[in-house]
């Protein structure tokens, strides 16, 4: 779907992208793990302005490939988001579960700014009541692994992203 050359242009272009659009403030990237860690690490080398790394752990999904609609967090990060700017980063928006339950989550600790920044949109999550403000690719409907993305735990290592199908 997207090789290697492909996918750091784009990283490099969202990473201008969030500069510009966050001239000052405290900023957190928060990354929900364990997808969107290849990313992260490139995005964050992208954007020219002091910020702060944390993660979140939530689990849907199993061994199966699709989500099983039961989202639990694994791990809650121990910064504080109070005033502050956070840019949660995720790898794909496929259904909104997932993001719907992170979304509230944090909202409700009072950041200064909450927005996603995904590297994929499938544009199908009907229940998704957050934007996702900054995207990298629209995606197809069909189950991607590589640059992170992952199938039971394997292809994450891959430089490139593929569809599985």
């Amino acid at each position: 779907m997207y090789d290697a050359a492909e996918i750091s242009a784009r990283v490099k272009e969202l990473g201008a992208e969030i500069t510009a659009a966050y001239p000052d403030g405290d900023l957190l990237v928060l990354g929900l793990l364990k997808g969107s860690f290849i990313f992260l690490s490139d995005l964050v080398r992208e954007l020219n302005r002091p910020l702060h790394v944390d993660f979140l752990v939530a689990a849907s999904y199993g061994d199966g490939t699709k989500s099983s609609g039961n989202v639990r967090l694994v791990y809650d990060p121990e910064t504080k988001l109070a005033g502050k700017h956070i840019l949660l980063v995720e790898d794909i928006v496929d259904t909104g579960r997932t993001l719907n339950r992170l979304m509230d989550l944090l909202k409700a600790r009072s950041p200064r700014s909450l927005e996603i920044c995904a590297l994929l949109h499938k544009h199908m999550a009907d229940e998704l009541k957050y934007e996702t403000r900054f995207v990298g690719y629209d995606a197809p409907h069909e189950f991607l692994v590589g640059y992170g993305l992952d199938h039971a735990e394997s292809f994450r290592h891959l430089p490139y992203i593929a569809s599985l199908l």
